[in-house]
């Protein structure tokens, strides 16, 4: 079933931190290095000439404060409203203006994102802060030329030629294309002006890995790593470059290094969670996945992940097969027709009669997918019989094949494979073993590498971590 080939690929699809993104402290997977977003503060109010004028410049700056509070506790509805005021007293204020884009970053509307950042960009060219985040939006739409462009054009503005930030999200868009000469050469021009810049390393110790060279690769990285030692992007760089040697023990211990360093790190729990998936343990990849999506609620892969994890539950727990075709459901709501999660949606819904009418469209559009095989157009047939006989003698749909076989013992949290891993790696690394898939503890790192990784917005087959706080003023 190409649905059954697909998971069984999901479970390779390990996200890797990228090296760079923006200063304004980008959060989601892909390539960032900042942790999590804080709200900008308001443009310095020029001298009052009279106490008048100082009074009425305050207004805005007040309710800019209230907004950048709003946003920090979580009220991004109370915020939004907060920045749009503020923009209404005073419409040239750019950071008002980035803070309403990342808003709706967080919120996973990247369309309303992307125009907010554009409205800045006509007010300011060369605003970095929205050069980076806006740049970083192209990469999530796969648009590597446009970002290029994007962060070229930054670097040719007065003063920008040689900005570190600027360089390192260039490497990575040049990465994502697969221009690596031109990747390696925008990392050497920031260690040129800046060798203790980390994120060039670990931006140049990308480009190594998608090349095969791995060994050089750790070698780059150890000298990020002497640079910035509490970068868990770094540990989880590691974790995939031993995942390429083969040494599974080693590379659970780095992601388990860089969740307990960063608690917000997607990337870290989005490759927990794909490793419990390669041993079956369900319950723990998604309690991953699930954290994953709750640092990034507009990554596709982390939700094609938790689907996964549920799905493949759902021989013990029917709702749970329902609950995956519904998270199938949000990957299409952000890359409609994607395949996977089309053929992932009819075989969930399939499990139960609750959701046997969604899994008829969901078949039918499998079956009328080119990519779908002629074997596996004739299985989905037969599966669409069985719900039309099923409906007609009041059936319930029985639990997939391989479901039934499924060893119990691998799905749950404890006693899992990963577990025995993760002890193992403890000692190997000196690193606390915490499972494989931690609940709500482990925190991920930043950025997002490519082969048996799956891509992130800034990096290769991970998740890249969006620029999602307001920027201060």
């Amino acid at each position: 079933m190409a649905f059954r080939r697909t998971l069984a690929a999901a479970t390779l699809a390990l996200t890797t931190a990228c090296a760079t993104t923006s200063q304004v402290k980008p959060v989601p997977v892909a390539t960032n290095e900042v942790p999590a977003p804080a709200p900008a503060a308001p443009e310095a109010a020029p001298e009052p000439s009279r106490d008048a004028q100082g009074e009425k410049d305050s207004v805005p700056r007040q309710l800019f404060a209230q907004a950048v509070a709003a946003f920090d506790a979580g009220d991004y509805e109370k915020a939004e409203k907060g920045f749009r005021e503020v923009l209404e007293k005073a419409p040239q204020s750019l950071n008002a203006q980035f803070n309403l884009g990342v808003i709706a970053e967080r919120q996973g509307r990247l369309a309303d994102a992307q125009a907010a950042y554009e409205k800045v960009r006509f007010l300011d060219t060369a605003h970095v802060p929205t050069l980076l985040n806006l740049g970083r939006l192209y990469r999530v739409q796969e648009k590597y030329a446009e970002a290029i462009a994007l962060y070229e054009a930054g670097l040719k503005a007065p003063g920008r030629e040689h900005e570190a930030s600027l360089l390192n999200n260039l490497t990575v868009a040049y990465r994502l294309a697969g221009q690596h000469d031109k990747a390696e050469i925008s990392a050497r021009r920031v260690l040129a002006r800046h060798p203790e810049d980390a994120e060039a390393y670990k931006n140049l110790a990308l480009v190594y890995y998608d090349q095969g060279k791995f060994r050089l690769a750790e070698l780059v990285l150890a000298n990020a790593r002497k640079l910035s030692d509490k970068d868990p992007g770094i540990y989880n760089n590691l974790g995939m470059i031993y995942l390429k040697l083969d040494d599974r023990a080693r590379a659970l211990a780095q992601f388990q290094k860089a969740v307990s360093l960063d608690e917000r790190f997607a990337p870290g729990y989005l490759n927990l969670g794909a490793m419990a998936l390669a041993w079956r343990d369900y319950a723990g990849a998604e309690r991953s996945f699930a954290k994953a999506l709750e640092l990034e609620p507009g990554s596709h892969e982390a939700w094609l992940y938790y689907a996964y994890a549920l799905d493949g539950q759902k021989g013990r727990d029917p709702k749970k097969g329902l609950a995956a075709g519904e998270a199938f459901e949000k990957v299409l709501g952000l890359r409609a027709e994607q395949p996977e999660a089309i053929c992932g949606a009819g075989w969930a819904y399939a499990v139960e009669r609750a959701g046997w009418d969604k899994a008829v469209g969901f078949l039918q559009r499998c079956k009328d997918q080119g990519t779908t095989s002629a074997q596996d157009k004739q299985t989905i047939e037969a599966k669409l019989q069985g719900i039309e006989a099923m409906r007609k003698n009041a059936q319930a749909a029985p639990p997939p094949e391989d479901e039934q076989k499924q060893n119990p013992a691998a799905v749950g949290g404890s006693g899992s494979m990963l577990d025995k891993v993760s002890d193992e790696a403890a000692q190997q690394e000196g690193v606390p073993a915490e499972g494989a898939a931690p609940a709500e503890g482990a925190a991920p790192v930043e950025g997002t590498p490519p082969a048996e990784a799956a891509p992130t917005p800034e990096g290769g087959p991970a998740a890249e971590p969006p620029a999602e706080a307001p920027q201060a003023e």
